[in-house]
């Protein structure tokens, strides 16, 4: 996964932006237009909104590639007390949370509390969601079988480790709530195997199709 990274500052707040995580949700464009504007140059201009504002609209990017530091003495951006997975029809998943991404190795890749995952396994930027799967036409639906998950009801759920097997799925541990607009809303804390390589019949969950098209990733 490469990083892209752009800086802009104010006196209240450093937002950095990572071009390559970047998807285009147009949440922060949507969320405060006087700071997001993609017709300007440059298109952050966090002078014109206090930080604390524009540290709420970026907490809603679901990608991380806008992240913030205030330095006014406000407080930055801590996990949410419950790891979100959110099934997108046809495209990725979003997680928030208390994230880590690993290796096969179990290096750390990435420590975030939002991240874009790629589902269709076309990402030229894996496991980060780059918008390929518009072009690729993926259909990857999110209806999930809760028969698999068996529910648990926790108030606090601590870190997910997202590990990426070699050429392979990525192995959830911890605890989680799956939510799409078929499933709704539903916790679990059952080790899966989440699909990278776009090619299961059991979508999201992996079922080995990875080997026979020769996934890499």
């Amino acid at each position: 996964m490469k990083e892209k990274i752009h800086i802009y500052k104010s006196d209240d707040i450093k937002i950095t932006y990572d071009v390559n995580r970047c998807i285009h949700s147009a949440k922060c464009v949507k969320g405060l237009p006087r700071v997001f504007d993609s017709k300007k140059k440059p298109w952050i201009q966090p002078e014109n909104a206090p930080g604390d504002a524009i540290a709420r609209v970026i907490e809603k990017c679901p990608t991380g590639a806008l992240q913030y530091k205030m330095l006014n003495g406000e407080a930055n951006e801590k996990p949410p007390s419950k790891n979100r997975i959110i099934l997108q029809e046809n495209g990725p998943a979003y997680f928030f949370g208390d994230l880590e991404i690993q290796d096969a190795d179990g290096n750390v890749i990435l420590r975030d509390t939002r991240f874009s995952y790629c589902r269709c396994g076309q990402s030229k930027n894996k496991p980060a969601c780059d918008n390929s799967h518009i072009e690729a036409e993926f259909k990857g639906g999110v209806r999930v079988d809760r028969a698999r998950l068996p529910e648990s009801k926790e108030t606090e759920h601590g870190r997910l480790i997202i590990k990426l097997m070699k050429n392979g799925p990525a192995l959830l541990e911890g605890s989680y709530r799956i939510e799409s607009a078929a499933v709704g809303q539903h916790e679990s804390k059952k080790n899966i195997a989440l699909c990278r390589c776009g090619g299961s019949a059991n979508k999201p969950f992996c079922d080995g199709t990875h080997r026979k098209i020769g996934f890499e990733g």
